[in-house]
């Protein structure tokens, strides 16, 4: 697979889509601002019925799944695609609905490249899990002793912090300086090491450790200190710590806005307008670490199975990854309860408990969890930002519930 923005990539990539009329630019701009706020905060439609299916259809698939995710698609306001990869002890089944581009009846497959959003806070959860496990850096290390060059009121919070979301840090895709970036120019390409820089002339909002807040700065300071700790970018962290022992091979971060052919088009979809295209509408650069992985779903389904499982980290290292806490909900909330542990989420359904971890931005919602052994996963990504509609969002969590009571019948 060729990367976007590499010298070699102009041919793997779609080019730019046509400039938008005015209305269309203001939505597109509406969604770049959700795109990194999200945390802190065209043609005919295909219909599900009939794009249902393709290449993927695996056998064995139960038929009252495809009928919620042929539901999720066909509700009012809904993604114009959906695709869902259950895997249960080496047996992988793929549900698709509606379709990969509007305008077309190609339905969504495995191999298409999508935005993973948060779900990028489970690689850096990774990749500095990996780094305790090999004591390039300690769970107790501190922002003082890592990153002294950040405010000194920032120098208490330990990287244990950060991976939960106790650290106190503000919120830097909140701030008005960066979000009047993004509504100018979606495309503006950051420098990523420095988003910080956004909200350092902050404060903690609280001490560090004594509640929850999921804040995109958290994650940014996690890569920063990770490459404190080795010499390293994290970009090659990624590649060497999580990508090459997971065998992803169509997993990148980039720092423009194209992504890799073929992809999943992601949508703004606001009845009565058609959906909007905002696929290629925002730069990576100002998600970074924090939401700017491009994957897969069949890369996606594999990552989760060794992050949540005990193929990528020593069990040590996992009981520490492990330590949840409770009420501390992913972003948006997944299934069930939600808790959170370092790096990863747990969510105990009705049917029993995975380990994973969401994401949205403008065009995508993400959702991707495993059983604690790595045997069994789940994964579902539709094609919009479904977490401004309480309605669309509610029936999108029933569905990934009804994904995992699916993936643990029979335990």
């Amino acid at each position: 697979m060729q990367h976007p923005e590499s010298s070699v990539a102009a041919p793997a990539v779609v080019a730019a889509p046509a400039r938008p009329p005015a209305r269309g630019r203001t939505r597109v701009r509406r969604a770049a601002v959700a795109v990194v706020a999200a945390a802190a905060l065209a043609g005919a439609l295909v219909p599900a019925a009939a794009a249902s299916g393709g290449p993927d259809r695996s056998p064995g698939r139960d038929q009252a799944l495809q009928r919620v995710l042929a539901d999720l698609v066909g509700a009012p306001g809904g993604p114009p695609g959906a695709i869902a990869v259950l895997t249960r002890d080496g047996e992988r089944q793929v549900y698709t609905a509606g379709t990969a581009e509007v305008g077309t009846r190609r339905v969504p497959r495995q191999d298409d490249h999508m935005r993973i959003a948060s779900v990028a806070k489970a690689f850096s959860g990774a990749v500095a899990l990996s780094l305790v496990d090999r004591r390039a850096i300690g769970l107790d290390d501190t922002i003082g002793q890592r990153l002294p060059q950040l405010p000194s009121g920032w120098h208490g919070v330990t990287l244990r912090q950060l991976l939960n979301h106790t650290s106190g840090l503000p919120d830097y895709s909140a701030s008005e300086a960066f979000l009047e970036i993004i509504r100018a120019d979606p495309r503006h390409r950051f420098d990523s090491r420095r988003l910080l820089d956004f909200v350092a002339d902050q404060d903690l909002l609280f001490p560090p450790g004594s509640r929850y807040a999921y804040s995109n700065s958290d994650n940014i300071a996690v890569a920063l200190m990770a490459e404190q700790a080795t010499g390293q970018r994290y970009e090659q962290l990624l590649r060497e710590l999580v990508h090459q022992p997971l065998g992803l091979r169509s997993t990148s971060l980039p720092q423009g806005y194209r992504l890799p052919v073929p992809f999943l088009h992601g949508y703004v979809v606001e009845p009565p307008d058609p959906p909007q295209d905002v696929s290629e509408a925002v730069s990576a650069s100002g998600a970074w670490a924090s939401g700017g992985v491009v994957s897969t779903p069949r890369d996606l389904t594999a990552f989760i199975r060794g992050y949540a499982g005990p193929e990528l980290l020593s069990p040590r290292t996992r009981r520490q990854q492990q330590r949840f806490v409770p009420g501390g909900a992913s972003e948006p909330a997944g299934p069930g309860a939600n808790a959170a542990g370092l790096g990863i989420f747990r969510y105990t359904t009705r049917c029993g408990v995975v380990l994973g971890h969401t994401g949205n931005t403008a065009g995508y919602t993400q959702f991707a969890a495993a059983t604690p052994d790595g045997r069994r996963s789940v994964t579902v990504s539709v094609s919009s930002q479904v977490t401004g509609d309480p309605a669309l969002l509610a029936r999108l969590r029933a569905a990934e519930e009804r994904f995992v009571c699916a993936l643990l019948r029979d335990r």
